[in-house]
């Protein structure tokens, strides 16, 4: 497949679409897709969510994505690269190391990113003015489109955020954030999870490792990626039709029973119990 690149640094495309075009390329940029009217369902990484108005998408270049359009839909692109993030106007370095981070660790998550409910009524309001810019492209519009795009982003990542490890804040060293983001990248291949495989990845001791961790992280390792793989169990009993046994497999457990032990103990009920009682219909 074909890398689609972006030359520019973000690109806004409004669309109303019948059919979503099937993908023919994979991209290496990131792109937020907001629904101003529609109804339908996305599909992402083996994943699907039911979608209406008001709901934003964050695509990163892992991701492989589509949506089925049972309404027609009105959908508001916004694509940016991680240049764009690193060059952002009045941004301090630290930053953006954090937006950057955020924002790759978006993916594997399903759904609509908007987690903080006073932030639905401000991203719709901001989406409208770009459009409106767009539109009637007065005095100094670009620059006011790249403002409102800045906010956006900040927004988006905020409420990313809202779903990183509890004790990673601001201020966590960048050599964990490096280690955060490894974790979730290789979270499929348990060979490239081992602590000797770690330890040599980023220079960093046998013995410092995993003290350095769970001083940044308040968690060990074995317990972070125990715990990122019961987040994304969840998600794939919200938004997706896999079996049990087809997750456990996976996310490499031992087989659907060592699963079913763990998820129980993360959160007090089976997993099948736990999609009956909260999987959308």
């Amino acid at each position: 497949m074909i890398k689609e690149n972006l030359y520019q640094p973000f690109e806004i495309e409004y669309k109303e679409l019948e059919r979503f075009p099937k993908a023919t390329r994979t991209k290496s940029f990131f792109e937020l897709i907001y629904i101003i009217d529609g109804t339908g369902v996305q599909y992402i990484n083996k994943n699907k969510f039911n979608y209406r108005k008001g709901n934003l998408f964050l695509i990163t270049p892992q991701d492989t994505h589509s949506f089925e359009i049972s309404a027609s839909t009105r959908f508001f692109f916004l694509r940016f690269n991680e240049y764009y993030v690193k060059t952002k106007p009045g941004a301090d370095k630290d930053t953006v190391q954090r937006i950057e981070y955020i924002l790759q660790n978006a993916s594997h998550r399903p759904g609509c990113i908007l987690k903080n409910k006073v932030d639905k009524p401000l991203i719709a309001s901001l989406v409208e003015s770009i459009v409106r810019e767009q539109s009637n492209q007065q005095l100094y519009h670009q620059r006011i489109i790249e403002q409102i795009v800045n906010t956006i982003i900040t927004i988006v990542a905020r409420n990313i955020a809202l779903k990183l490890p509890k004790n990673v804040k601001e201020n966590t060293g960048e050599a964990v954030l490096e280690i955060l983001h490894y974790i979730q990248q290789n979270i499929f291949e348990p060979k490239m999870l081992k602590v000797e495989k770690l330890s040599s990845h980023f220079g960093i001791s046998l013995t410092y490792l995993g003290r350095y961790f769970k001083k940044q992280t308040g968690e060990t390792l074995q317990q972070y990626i125990l715990n990122y793989k019961l987040r994304l169990i969840e998600t794939r009993l919200l938004h997706s039709d896999m079996r049990i046994n087809e997750i456990a497999y996976e996310l490499n457990f031992t087989d659907e029973s060592h699963l079913n032990r763990a998820f129980k103990k993360f959160k007090g009920m089976s997993p099948s119990e736990y999609r009956k009682q909260f999987a959308s219909s």
